[in-house]
């Protein structure tokens, strides 16, 4: 028996112990509201998609080809769209998941208006983005199996026993849209209890997976500019505890965090590190610092100077008061980063780099499986990357490796419309296609998502609409631009009346007034234009 009918045959016990007071409840169309109302708390959902994000962590483990993906979302009806394509076009939401970028946070959901990624935005907006994103996945179910409903009684009303099973399979199969949602913590606003205290909302909201990076929370830049600071490595692992804490008092034992180190590019730390011994954690931090070794006599007044393995060495201090890297450090650092999380808690690594090289990502992430042998990123795809110029530079640079003729190219300029057509272009989107696949088997990446894509294409299709409508095309550009397209491409919000709930309001009607429902999906309405 499906668990839809169970719930039936409960409520029509409880209707018949109740006597003639429930008479007008009708117990499947309470079962039809449950099922459409699956979830209940966010911690339901943080449960059922860590369960979820741990199957997908074992299949890639078996089979690096069992990668995950996702994209950043700013809104839940974003998020709603997104999933509801990917079911209409894959009939599946398996290994899809929903990301949350503190980047888009900033830039979008704040109070102040748009801000840059600094972690200036008010923190309670992340959880508040996460239970805004579940709400409208919720809403997708209860939408689509409302729709299956009204299937069910229509091949009832007709007496077609076929499409009325065909119905019932689908309502008992039914898929929900609810996927593990990965979620930004930045640097986790504050220190370990601020971030633990940030955790714990998110968590509530539905969050199974948490991202957090290893720059100090008040200094914290994009990782895609430059000024960033990074914080030893004992106050980054005591945040993880802090994540891990919050999971497990909110009985989520499964939940996952993603420990990101943007050291490749992060030149500068706020301290030096407590070291106890040589070769500890904190003297393994310190050994990147850029120093300069000293006499005691040469020492100057308000000097910071290490005892250094027996040395006396200052670290290049800047106005700042800010200590500098040696230069070309970046990777052993993101190496020593990874092992160190993974090694304290952390379930994924996230490495930030400058550019989608599978050669660099890879480098790394075997240099850290040789420690942690099923070591796994997660890896932005970022649209920071000039994707079109790296990887046509990349085959440039293959080509001439190889003592191919690569005369005909300028590879400064290899953006250039001119190149489009040429085959160095062709081979350089044939490795950008791949490029998941590739790295998700060459350089251990679990997950890919795009940080911001969805900024990028509301303004882009913003763009396109602008110039049309309040150019020469007028009304013309909206309907061939967009309304035409998302009637011939199927696009459910065509039908902007149902996406926003009014159907599910009219059932909802039905069942609490019968006919005397005033509903609102009669001949009448204009939607019905849309088939």
């Amino acid at each position: 028996m499906s668990d839809f009918q169970q719930d039936i045959d409960s409520v029509a016990k409880l209707r018949a112990e109740h006597g003639s007071a429930w008479d007008a409840i009708n117990p499947e169309y309470a079962a039809r509201m449950k099922a459409q109302n699956r979830f209940k708390t966010g911690i339901e959902i943080a449960k059922y998609t860590a369960a979820i994000m741990r199957k997908d962590m074992a299949d890639y483990d078996a089979d690096s080809a069992q990668y995950t993906q996702s994209l950043g979302c700013w809104h839940g009806f974003i998020g709603q769209q997104k999933l509801i394509s990917i079911k209409k076009h894959f009939n599946s939401t398996d290994k899809r998941y929903l990301y949350l970028s503190g980047w888009m946070i900033a830039a979008l959901r704040s109070e102040f208006g748009p801000l840059p990624d600094q972690s200036m935005h008010e923190k309670t907006s992340v959880s508040g983005l996460i239970e805004e994103l579940y709400t409208f996945l919720r809403q997708a179910d209860a939408r689509e199996l409302g729709g299956l409903f009204r299937d069910l009684d229509t091949a009832r009303e007709a007496g077609d026993d076929v499409a009325a099973q065909a119905a019932q399979n689908s309502i008992d199969n039914f898929q929900t849209h609810v996927v593990p949602i990965i979620a930004d913590i930045d640097a986790g606003f504050g220190n370990a209890e601020a971030t633990y205290l940030l955790a714990k909302q998110m968590i509530e909201a539905g969050a199974c997976a948490i991202q957090l990076e290893n720059q100090v929370s008040d200094e914290k830049q994009c990782g895609h500019q430059d000024g960033k600071v990074t914080v030893p490595h004992e106050d980054f692992l005591a945040k993880i505890r802090a994540v891990r804490y919050a999971f497990l008092e909110l009985g989520v034992d499964d939940g996952v965090i993603v420990a990101r180190t943007d050291s490749l590019g992060a030149g500068l730390t706020k301290q030096i590190a407590v070291t106890h011994e040589v070769g500890d954690l904190g003297d393994q931090y310190n050994s990147f610092l850029d120093v300069e070794e000293l006499e005691p006599g040469e020492m100057e007044h308000g000097d910071v100077i290490i005892n250094y393995h027996g040395k006396l060495v200052r670290p290049k201090r800047l106005p700042s008061n800010l200590y500098q890297f040696r230069k070309g450090t970046g990777e052993d650092r993101c190496v020593l980063d990874s092992i160190t999380s993974l090694q304290n808690g952390a379930d994924l690594l996230w490495i930030e780099t400058e550019k989608p090289h599978i050669g660099q990502i890879g480098g790394m992430v075997n240099r850290i499986r040789e420690v942690i042998p099923n070591a796994k990123l997660v890896y932005n795809n970022s649209p920071s990357f000039n994707w079109t110029l790296n990887f046509r530079q990349q085959v440039f640079d293959a080509w001439s490796e190889a003592g191919k003729d690569v005369s005909a190219y300028d590879r400064d300029a290899l953006m250039s419309v001119d190149y489009d057509t040429t085959d160095l272009a062709a081979e350089a989107d044939e490795r950008i296609r791949t490029f998941q696949a590739d790295s998700a088997r060459e350089a251990g990446i679990f997950h890919h998502l795009i940080t911001l894509p969805t900024y990028h294409t509301a303004a882009l299709s913003t763009d396109n609409l602008a110039k049309e409508y309040f150019g020469e095309q007028g009304m013309l550009g909206y309907v061939k631009g967009v309304q035409r397209k998302e009637i011939r491409q199927g696009i459910a919000c065509v039908k902007h009346q149902n996406m926003a709930g009014s159907d599910i309001g009219d059932d909802h009607k039905e069942y609490f007034a019968g006919d005397a429902a005033l509903k609102a999906g009669g001949g009448d309405n204009t939607m019905n234009q849309f088939g």
